[in-house]
C-alpha cells in the first residue's frame, strides 16, 4: 500500500467516525432532517428484532418511536475496514440511555454492525445492526 493510499484510508476511516458521531447526535436531538443525511436512500435498519428498510421507512418509523422519548446513544471502539473505493464495514460497541414520559426506560450495551458507502464524495451508512448484549431497566421499568 502506498503512502497515498495508506493516508487516504486514515481519511476515510475519519469522515466515517464523524458520520457516526453525527448519526448519534441527530438521533438523540430528534433532528430528522439532518439524521436523513447520514443515510443512503436504500439503507437498512435492524434493531431490537424490528426492521426497517429505505430511508423513508426508517424517517416514518423513528419518529414515531422516539420524539417523546429522552435518548442518549454513544458508540465506542470503532473497527472500521475499508472494504473498497466507496465502501466499507464497522462494528461500534455501544451504550443507550432512554427514558419515557412515564418514567419508564433502560441501558443497553451492545454493537451496532454497519456497512458504509460513498455517494457524492460523502460516506453514508447503508446497513445498520443493533445487536444488544444486555439491557438493564430504570428504576421505573422497562416500557410497556
Amino acid at each position: 500500500m502506498s503512502d497515498g493510499d495508506a493516508i487516504q484510508r486514515l481519511v476515510d476511516i475519519e469522515a466515517i467516525r464523524q458520520l457516526k458521531a453525527r448519526y448519534f447526535r441527530f438521533l438523540d436531538t430528534k433532528d430528522w432532517d439532518a439524521f436523513a443525511t447520514v443515510l443512503t436512500e436504500d439503507a437498512y435498519m435492524e434493531a431490537d428484532g424490528v426492521v426497517r428498510e429505505g430511508r423513508a421507512e426508517i424517517l416514518r418509523f423513528l419518529p414515531k418511536v422516539l420524539d417523546a422519548v429522552v435518548t442518549t446513544h454513544h458508540g465506542h471502539t470503532s473497527e472500521i475496514e475499508i472494504t473498497g473505493s466507496n465502501t466499507a464495514t464497522g462494528i461500534w460497541a455501544m451504550f443507550d440511555y432512554l427514558t419515557w414520559p412515564d418514567g419508564t426506560g433502560l441501558q443497553g450495551f451492545g454493537h451496532y454492525h454497519e456497512s458504509y458507502v460513498r455517494s457524492g464524495g460523502a460516506w453514508k451508512i447503508q446497513r445498520l445492526v443493533l445487536t444488544r448484549l444486555r439491557i438493564d431497566p430504570l428504576p421505573g421499568g422497562l416500557p410497556s
